[in-house]
């Protein structure tokens, strides 16, 4: 059982299930791994609180009440709340805050029978690009430590890539699933917006924001998605009233005449050749099983941008205004009045990124500037939408790259946040219109980087999706691979 950590959540699963090994086992086996926070991906462990779950775990195994993911460990990003373990939202203004309840993905990857192994670093409130935004200091990239893992889910990608922990959740707002997965040669995918409840997930931007799973392999977020998934409309206002899938039921499915979509758009200028060669040779995979290549156009792409970093923001500025240090998370010692103990507070608490995305969002919101702005950015917000609808009548799914190039270094863009921005432009359409799409690895680029192909469906194709990718992997071993030592 030497090689546990190199197993997949499927193959855990049923070693557990045969019970070939113990659910105590397995965790002791990962907290192992984890001793020292190889990539900084960790930000709470609790040793104690893992195990104790393993042994109710091992307990359901030997009794017969057994979830599907029984004893299978997983780790959480922080931004969702978790009564075992602090939350931080990779922020200071929350230092050492412990939830009294558990966030409902949590709670449903829980009754699936699945083992906390701890809370993952993130950009902070997942405002970030590379995971270097949070205020308990950088991830590293297992592929290579002197770059990025990618953001706001960097620690969740890193961890996965580095074997830390089988699977991770994740959050993607503009890209924060998609693009570490990426950068770190993991699969992941953000379903449609409302299939994940958003309760106890701690908001950045509420009518963006979607929880989803990032593994190795295509199959493993299946099996995933599948527990997380499901309506929770007493708790979520934005839930989908749409019963659980099993996201494994088409997985066999054939390709032959599926229609895949290339967006011109996303192979012009700015797209560096080595990215551009992946994807070009997953493609032709992809053609080699029976897809169908059609050329399609997603006109206002560029305009994703600009609009994404004007509604992200204005929502990002409501629903930070709660973390104010009355009630929870940190207050400044240092202050004469409620007004000063506020903006102390939030001086003290928030980071840079955060402070500026709050800043843009209360401006955009204010008087004379919301028509201008924000009206405007919903808008063409939902002409993407359209875009994607026109799309998808000749086309069943859409390819291209999750970024531009691979992993940059650490500190390149420290000095120029629009360069970070501007890095999402492949990403951040989808997720404005509110569609299901995940990051495929589909080989190394430059310096033995990663690069992750993009996969884009329509509103509640996941099962799609997912086994265009995993048919794909059952042709190539790119998922396989890991970084070198690992």
């Amino acid at each position: 059982m030497g090689d546990l950590h190199n197993l997949s959540v499927k193959a855990l699963a049923k070693l557990l299930q045969s019970k070939e090994v113990s659910a105590v086992e397995v965790a002791t086996r990962f907290l192992a791994r984890m001793g020292g926070n190889p990539h900084h991906a960790f930000l709470d462990i609790d040793s104690e609180a893992t195990l104790t779950q393993a042994r109710a775990s091992d307990a359901k195994l030997a009794n017969g009440t057994a979830g599907p993911l029984e004893g299978v460990p997983i780790a959480h990003k922080d931004v969702f709340v978790t009564r075992d373990f602090a939350t931080t939202a990779g922020s200071k203004i929350l230092s050492g805050y412990r939830s009294p309840f558990d966030a409902t993905v949590i709670e449903r990857l829980r009754n699936s029978g699945m083992v906390t192994l701890g809370k993952l670093n993130c950009d902070e409130f997942a405002m970030g690009s590379s995971n270097e935004n949070s205020a308990y200091g950088d991830v590293t990239n297992p592929w290579d430590t002197s770059r990025i893992p990618g953001g706001s889910s960097g620690g969740s990608a890193a961890a996965v890539a580095a074997r830390l922990a089988p699977a991770a959740t994740g959050t993607d707002t503009g890209g924060s699933i998609r693009q570490p997965a990426s950068f770190c040669g993991i699969t992941g995918i953000k379903p449609t917006y409302g299939r994940a409840s958003r309760y106890g997930m701690i908001a950045y931007a509420s009518s963006l924001d979607q929880a989803g799973p990032m593994a190795r392999s295509a199959e493993d977020c299946a099996l995933l998605l599948s527990a997380m998934c499901g309506p929770d409309l007493d708790r979520d206002s934005t839930s989908l009233d749409v019963p659980v899938e099993n996201f494994l039921a088409k997985l066999g499915d054939s390709i032959k005449g599926l229609r895949i979509g290339i967006p011109k758009e996303f192979f012009s200028e700015g797209l560096a050749a080595d990215v551009r060669k992946a994807i070009d040779a997953a493609l032709k995979t992809l053609e080699a099983q029976g897809a169908k290549l059609i050329p399609i156009t997603l006109p206002r792409t560029e305009l994703a941008i600009p609009v994404y970093y004007i509604i992200a923001p204005a929502e990002a500025s409501s629903n930070l205004s709660r973390f104010d240090g009355v009630k929870f998370g940190h207050r400044t010692k240092d202050y004469t009045d409620l007004v000063s103990m506020y903006k102390k507070s939030r001086a003290e608490g928030f980071g840079e990124e955060v402070k500026r995305r709050i800043m843009t969002g209360a401006y955009v919101l204010s008087h004379g500037y919301y028509d201008a702005y924000y009206l405007q950015a919903q808008k063409i917000r939902r002409m993407i939408a359209d875009d994607f609808q026109r799309a998808f009548a000749d086309c069943d799914v859409i390819a291209g790259p999750v970024a531009p190039t691979v992993a940059w270094k650490l500190g390149n863009n420290a000095s120029d946040p629009l360069a970070d921005y501007l890095a999402d432009i492949f990403t951040l359409p989808a997720s404005l219109a509110g569609l299901p799409c995940m990051s495929v690895p589909v080989g190394v680029g430059e310096s033995n980087m990663p690069v992750g192909m993009q996969l884009i469906g329509n509103y509640l194709s996941e099962a799609r999706l997912l086994n265009v990718a995993h048919q794909y992997q059952l042709a190539t071993d790119h998922h396989l691979q890991k970084p070198e030592g690992i």
